[in-house]
């Protein structure tokens, strides 16, 4: 009888003490991203153009069988990222090269939630779109940049992962001011 007492005084305590109403779930956490200084340097290379890019990034040129001269990539290793930037000389052509543009970006439509276009107008002659693909895309910022007589500069942000918007986002803004940069300082030679 005594064991019984204390066995029952022990299971009231241990359901007086699990009670607790003020349970919340918790978010799903992400890990902190530390973001390096902005700085830049410029890109001087062989291509009729020059552009600032962060310090933190590398200028490759793209090594594809199918590229093209002045076809580069800026890599990103830090943030497992890449601008891919394709240039072509205008001849007589500059439609086929902003609707190829328009092309590939509308590619993302499946997977995005909307894209906002702005318009690039630059003191040095550069004119262009660039594309915020919003939602789940491969690609969130594309854009394109020309001085709509010779020179047409084509870019493209991807990640190395798959694409989760709302662990991407602070990465995808930060290196989008970065896109902002090199077409602020983008000129022709």
């Amino acid at each position: 009888m005594k064991h019984k007492i204390i066995l029952l005084i022990v299971l009231a305590w241990c359901m007086a003490a699990c009670h607790d109403t003020n349970y919340a779930p918790k978010p799903r956490g992400y890990f902190r991203i530390d973001f390096p200084h902005k700085a830049y340097k410029t890109y001087q290379g062989s291509c009729p153009f020059t552009f600032e890019y962060p310090v933190y990034a590398s200028v490759e040129v793209d090594d594809r069988r199918d590229s093209k001269p002045c076809w580069l990539n800026i890599e990103f290793p830090d943030f497992r990222a890449t601008i891919h930037l394709s240039y072509n000389e205008i001849h007589h052509d500059l439609s086929k090269f902003t609707e190829d543009s328009r092309t590939l970006t509308n590619k993302h439509i499946i997977k995005a939630s909307g894209i906002d276009e702005s318009i690039i107008t630059t003191p040095n002659k550069v004119y262009g779109v660039k594309f915020n693909i919003e939602g789940n895309t491969a690609s969130s910022v594309q854009f394109y940049a020309t001085d709509s007589i010779h020179h047409f500069l084509r870019g493209a942000l991807y990640f190395n992962v798959a694409p989760q918007i709302d662990s991407l986002y602070p990465s995808i803004r930060f290196i989008e001011a970065d896109i902002d940069r090199l077409v602020e300082t983008l000129k022709w030679r």
